[in-house]
């Protein structure tokens, strides 16, 4: 038999009400105890529903790049770097790339690269390369053509990255940021140090041997921070100075290091040896220990895309005779040298 034909429809709307108002307290109400728990601040929640961890697509891009212990490698890119020009014979990213591919115990690390890129021709690039991509949006500004080192451009650019980088930070990640003019020839992370008592490991354009932080003219292109409280500090208080100045974030964290961040913050920081961790301002004279060749000390991007590919032509080379004469290892190391960056050097003379 079947009762419910038999109901009035009184009773019905009773009925419906009933289990309308079960639903709520089960499902809506902000005292539902199978909800999370939230202590009260002092505002009122805004409780419109069900609440759900909702991962944005910057939580994506890293959770896909991270290694197991929440570290991932971070390089920022434009158009000016994915594009090649006419009087070029290849582009910066695909140096860049290339490095991992020739370098020592590299190419695995590709895994964990994310690329933040700053226009669309830099992000679509990165998806036709496979890469870990993730597209930096910034409203009103155009960071896809060259900016020139110290332009006005530049400085802004960097400041955003340095924005950039601290949200990865809240995020509980830590990273390896890399500047893409930054050839990989060995695993970086057989040299750092890696049982958590530093919080931050920099390059520098010169290494003095001296472990104070004022003594040391650090280089933001390349460095490994860990996310902490300390760390967070330091980026917010080194973000919040970007209007002050129109210097760049890199003299500004120069300037801050000399005023005794590192003190006030209780940071851990070391220096990065040039003999590992190299550039165009300070050669390593050791190519059996060199990890990475920065073109710093040089103002354009056709420039350094010209002598860095000499970097890779001499590391091939390099390579490929101890692997040809095995026994002759000592001495092909010590007869090594790196070409000349003329490219980079003549880049600070007047263009005319």
């Amino acid at each position: 038999m079947e009762h419910t034909k038999d109901l009035s429809p009184g009773i019905s709307a009773i009925v419906f009400l009933l289990l309308a108002g079960l639903l709520y307290l089960c499902v809506w109400s902000p005292s539902n105890p199978l909800l999370p728990f939230h202590e009260p601040n002092g505002s009122p929640k805004n409780y419109t529903g069900v609440e759900f961890l909702v991962k944005d697509e910057l939580d994506l891009a890293l959770e896909e790049a991270s290694m197991p212990n929440k570290t991932v490698i971070i390089a920022v890119v434009n158009r000016a770097y994915v594009e090649q020009s006419v009087n070029a014979e290849t582009t910066m990213l695909d140096l860049f790339l290339e490095s991992f591919w020739v370098g020592e115990d590299t190419r695995a690390l590709l895994e964990h690269l994310l690329l933040v890129t700053v226009d669309q021709t830099a992000y679509d690039r990165c998806m036709f390369n496979r890469l870990h991509c993730y597209r930096l949006v910034t409203e009103a500004v155009d960071f896809g053509e060259e900016k020139v080192y110290m332009s006005r451009d530049f400085v802004k650019m960097m400041w955003r990255r340095t924005l950039f980088l601290l949200d990865v930070l809240r995020r509980g990640y830590s990273f390896i940021f890399t500047d893409a003019d930054v050839m990989w020839l060995r695993n970086p992370f057989a040299k750092l140090s890696l049982n958590g008592t530093e919080d931050i490991q920099i390059s520098v354009d010169k290494f003095y041997g001296d472990p104070r932080p004022e003594h040391n003219l650090v280089n933001t292109g390349f460095y490994h921070i860990r996310s902490n409280n300390r760390t967070i500090s330091l980026f917010e208080k080194w973000y919040s100075l970007n209007n002050s100045t129109w210097k760049k974030e890199q003299d500004v964290l120069i300037d801050l290091l000399r005023q005794g961040i590192v003190t006030q913050l209780h940071l851990r920081v070391r220096f990065l040896e040039t003999r590992h961790f190299s550039g165009f301002c300070e050669d390593s004279r050791d190519v059996s220990s060199v990890t990475t060749v920065h073109a710093n000390c040089c103002r354009h991007i056709n420039a350094k895309v010209r002598d860095l590919t000499a970097v890779l032509r001499d590391w091939k080379r390099f390579k490929a005779a101890v692997t040809k004469h095995p026994n002759a290892a000592g001495n092909i190391t010590m007869s090594f040298g790196w070409s000349p960056h003329s490219g980079c050097w003549n880049s600070w003379k007047p263009q005319h």
